[in-house]
């Protein structure tokens, strides 16, 4: 599947090994968050980039005090109905100040990219035909935001504040 990253296609180093399947000799791996509580100490030492892989019942919060060792988080929608990895992304990024990059997988679809990129996620496996010009037109079509969120852009009553400080 098509990785785009930071809005560009990119190619994927990261290596996703089943549990029960032994560990790439060398490379970054992502790995679930059971494999990680097993073999901490294993991929501790292979000196490599270590990712976590996370389903969606899995929490922020079951991982709030160790999200530094991870290079990378890659969060799975198994459906686009499921949005509980839209609230972990959010509570990785603001509350527990995640700065790796945050992956989206799984059931990826063009109409989503926006609302996942506000999240937090700055990259995403892509499944079914998207291509990258889509996803970029997906995430510029809307400019002004009610809500403010962890992506840079202001909210409208940020941008309010600065209007009228401007007109003072």
């Amino acid at each position: 599947m098509p990785l785009i990253k930071n809005g560009a296609i990119a190619e994927d180093a990261w290596q996703f090994p089943a549990d029960d399947a032994p560990l790439p000799g060398a490379g970054p791996v992502a790995v679930s968050l059971a494999r990680w509580r097993r073999e901490r100490e294993v991929l501790l030492a292979r000196g490599e980039p270590i990712g976590l892989a996370m389903n969606s019942d899995e929490r922020a919060e079951d991982i709030a005090s160790e999200h530094g060792a991870f290079e990378l988080i890659a969060l799975d929608f198994p459906t686009f109905r499921d949005g509980r990895p839209y609230s972990t992304a959010r509570l990785l990024r603001e509350r527990y100040g995640y700065g790796g990059e945050l992956r989206a997988v799984g059931d990826v679809s063009r109409d989503q990219f926006l609302f996942m990129h506000r999240c937090g996620f700055d990259a995403f496996q892509v499944s079914g035909g998207a291509t990258l010009e889509g996803w970029l037109r997906a995430v510029s079509e809307i400019s002004i935001w009610y809500q403010p969120t962890g992506d840079p852009r202001a909210a409208l009553g940020a941008l309010r504040h600065v209007q009228a400080a401007a007109a003072e």
